[in-house]
């Protein structure tokens, strides 16, 4: 039975819901974060090297990252679900947007994050570390996300999911970033198509059985 590591308030929630979809069987192991320090346990390295999650296990298996997941839940017990044909278009979609995830639009995201916690430095070293933030912030983070909100929303005004008309895996991976740029970026009505993508997943029932079994799934601010 697939093991999923499931660390809170993480991109695990992820793949509860892809399992959910796909209707696998699975346990969880639960991980909390260090309430201080927000960082992944140390017992999460005596199941992979990182020591981060999202990790499964399964059977000799052991496997981190969630794309590379995601690409091995998919091949072993999709049956070709969640996935467009090979050779269309649409799988062409597929295949950037399950790279663009990670490789394009979560970097600044996670930038921001680091710099807005920054801002919270000690008093006495609080006014430098605000300005400096400030500077990347405005320089180079704001405008890469805004950019690629814009590109997303864009990309939703031709097909109703983000590989075409068909919900696939890829809208699955395209969440995580998406709800970090609600909580992180100011994601809002103005950009309406995006809205209407979360809208559509978090009335999905595999979405709100993932919520049930994994648990509260709050993005770090």
């Amino acid at each position: 039975m697939v093991i999923v590591h499931h660390l809170n308030n993480s991109r695990s929630h992820r793949l509860l819901w892809l399992l959910e979809e796909l209707g696998v069987l699975y346990d969880i192991k639960r991980y909390q974060r260090d309430p201080k320090t927000m960082l992944a346990p140390p017992e999460l390295l005596q199941v992979h090297p990182l020591g981060k999650s999202p990790v499964i296990t399964d059977g000799d298996v052991t496997l981190a990252e969630s794309g590379a997941i995601m690409e091995y839940v998919l091949e072993k017990f999709g049956r070709g679900r969640l996935v467009p044909k090979p050779g269309s278009p649409e799988k062409l979609r597929f295949t950037f947007w399950m790279h663009f995830a990670e490789g394009s639009a979560m970097p600044p995201l996670v930038m921001k994050l680091v710099l807005d916690r920054m801002a919270r430095a000690p008093l006495l070293v609080r006014p430098i570390a605000k300005a400096i933030a400030g500077k990347v912030k405005k320089g180079f983070v704001e405008p890469n996300i805004n950019r690629q909100l814009d590109y997303m929303e864009s990309e939703l005004n031709h097909s109703t999911w983000f590989a075409g008309n068909e919900f696939t895996a890829a809208d699955i991976q395209m969440s995580f970033p998406i709800e970090a740029a609600t909580a992180r970026a100011g994601l809002d009505a103005t950009r309406p198509k995006l809205m209407e993508f979360l809208a559509r997943i978090h009335a999905r029932e595999a979405y709100r059985a993932a919520l049930e079994r994994g648990g509260e799934f709050r993005l770090l601010r």
